[in-house]
């Protein structure tokens, strides 16, 4: 086999052979399937390590599923009044900032992969307390220990994963928490259908006991996934840095390229001029590319959650009971479909977000958004508790939660997590983790008044216009980041008119750089 051209074949770089075998740049000579082989290990290392990451994420998606059903028969179990009902759905959201908040100094002090772990352990420990609870205030106190465990998770998973991801397929990569997220929630929907039968003082605290289980594999994690290379080029551990790159990247000729360009977004923070005052005065003083990047991480995790995907989570059995649907196992049922939706269309956006890019996926997700929450005010507001009622009902649940699937769902956390410079990733994204679960939390919390207030239907068109809004959003705010480095990400968004929509190339941005560096 001889190849036709000077290239890169895996590793190295290659020059024409007439036989089997070809010369890398070094002299030596090594075998075709050899550097396929090769590719393909890489390739598959830094996924396991994206799953195994991603395990954490299971965890918020199984309570969100679960407690949708769950709280119907803690009602009827602890006697719970509907206020308190809101707070014990929506406080989670509110809780898990603490998680966020802390996440950030935790994974600069301790590390990504032992922050991942301890988020773990403490939801364990709030998921047992849930479970055993003999009282609404015992319950409060498991959702307490439960939201911060989760608040760590959420903050650290997408943070992880773009350190670790090679370009090409780091927006795919970083897309597996929310996919993870997804099928946490069919789990949960899927728990509440399968326990629902049993006594009402039993069935609930199964369901919230399965959870403890996927936090157990994490455990196991941690002998598989290695460290971020960002996080011990910040300890100083070069050769530690570059042995995991050497296992992530499929170009070994790159990696020496990519170390450089890590150890001089690190080199402030080695040489000490970034203490974390000096990030946190960034962060509330920002330069006007630092302020680009907050506008667009915090708004685009806020604008996640105000368009209300958990409220349609978390009250599913309530908008298909207004509906005209009454029997339960039909409730929790009719969930499962949501549930089951929201999971596949999740992989549409794994294949097309390093293809299609962020951008497009994220004016299909809430174009398609606003006319299914619009289409769901319309149905539940005009057409009764009929069938067509149920069955349009059903469809624009579904359909919302698709296009939430396919687009802001998973695009959210990868822009949120590769627009930030390395000195100020964990804060700024820990910032916008708090974003998304104080608006979750809000929304969560105040559904069921609102929806007293100005009916379910009613709800939905404000939730449809808040949509709507994101539309404009993503338009002005969100730049494509699509086959760009995170040092290169961090240069485009000192560009106003690249941050405003219009698309940077490759040697404009390597102007910038330039043009900075002197």
């Amino acid at each position: 086999m001889g190849l036709q051209e000077n290239g890169t074949v895996g590793f190295k770089k290659y020059r024409k052979m007439d036989s089997d075998k070809i010369e890398d740049d070094e002299g030596g000579f090594v075998s075709y399937q050899e550097n396929v082989n090769q590719n393909s290990s890489s390739r598959r290392y830094v996924m396991a390590c994206a799953i195994f990451a991603s395990l954490n994420s299971v965890l918020l998606g199984y309570d969100v599923g679960v407690m949708s059903g769950a709280i119907i028969f803690i009602q009827e179990d602890l006697k719970i009044t509907e206020v308190q009902e809101e707070i014990l759905v929506g406080i989670l959201s509110i809780i898990s900032l603490l998680g966020s908040l802390a996440g950030g100094k935790t994974s600069d002090a301790i590390g990504r992969k032992w922050t991942m772990a301890f988020a773990a352990i403490v939801f364990q420990t709030g998921a047992a307390i849930m479970a055993l609870s003999p009282s609404f205030t015992v319950l409060m106190v498991g959702r307490l220990f439960a939201g911060i465990g989760i608040g760590f998770g959420i903050m650290i998973a997408p943070v992880y994963i773009a350190e670790i991801s090679p370009t090409v397929a780091r927006g795919s990569l970083t897309s597996f928490p929310e996919i993870f997220v997804n099928f946490g929630i069919l789990l949960g929907y899927v728990s509440n259908y399968a326990f629902s039968g049993l006594p009402a003082h039993i069935n609930w605290r199964i369901m919230l006991a399965v959870g403890i289980l996927p936090s157990v594999f994490i455990g196991f994690a941690l002998l598989v996934i290695p460290e971020s290379p960002r996080w011990l080029v910040m300890q100083n551990r070069i050769d530690e840095a570059r042995i995991v790159l050497l296992k992530t990247n499929e170009n070994a000729g790159e990696i020496e390229e990519r170390l450089a360009e890590i150890q001089q977004a690190a080199s402030f923070v080695n040489a000490g001029k970034y203490e974390e005052r000096a990030v946190w005065r960034d962060l509330l003083y920002p330069s006007p590319g630092v302020r680009r990047m907050l506008i667009t991480g915090c708004g685009i995790q806020i604008f996640q959650q105000i368009t209300g995907i958990d409220a349609t989570v978390y009250y599913s059995p309530t908008i298909f009971k207004d509906a005209g649907i009454e029997d339960k196992a039909q409730l929790l049922a009719a969930t499962v479909a949501v549930g089951f939706t929201k999971t596949i269309f999740i992989l549409f956006a794994i294949f097309l977000i390093d293809k299609a890019g962020r951008k497009p996926l994220l004016y299909v997700s809430t174009i398609g958004m606003t006319a299914c929450l619009f289409t769901l005010g319309l149905t539940l507001s005009t057409l009764g508790d009929g069938k067509l009622g149920i069955i349009m009902a059903i469809l624009c649940v579904c359909g919302n939660v698709a296009f939430f699937s396919v687009g802001i769902g998973p695009v959210c956390w990868v822009v949120s997590s590769e627009i930030f410079p390395l000195k100020l990733r964990a804060q700024a994204s820990a910032i916008g983790a708090v974003g998304s679960r104080v608006s979750s939390g809000l929304v969560a919390m105040s559904f069921l008044s609102v929806s007293r207030a100005i009916t379910v239907g009613g709800t939905f068109f404000v939730f449809a216009a808040l949509s709507s809004l994101s539309i404009a959003f993503v338009y002005k705010c969100v730049p494509e980041t699509k086959g760009k480095s995170l040092e290169q990400i961090e240069m485009l968004f000192q560009n106003e008119r690249a941050w405003e929509g219009d698309e940077v190339e490759l040697e404009d941005m390597q102007h910038l750089m330039q043009s900075s560096e002197s």
